[in-house]
């Protein structure tokens, strides 16, 4: 069975502490707005591997793909 974006959702609030998250998909590719002051001074690369982190190995089994956009509070309030 496949995650919903309601489930990966949850995956990643109990791990991120998130101002702003918005999860798309279809059950196997998903798209991921994240807003998180987790993220501040940290390079793009080490934001995404925060997020796999969140998810475990449920990026093995269960999510074929992944697009994540993750921002800081600040970043996402300047676009």
């Amino acid at each position: 069975m496949f995650p919903t974006p309601e489930q990966i959702e949850g995956y990643i609030k109990d791990q991120i502490s998130c101002t702003h998250l918005e999860v798309e998909g279809d059950g196997q590719h998903f798209y991921a707005t994240i807003v998180s002051p987790e993220f501040a001074g940290k390079r793009l690369i080490q934001r995404h591997q925060l997020v796999y982190a969140a998810l475990g190995d449920r990026m093995k089994a269960e999510i074929h793909a992944l697009s994540i956009k993750a921002f800081t509070p600040e970043e996402f309030a300047s676009q």
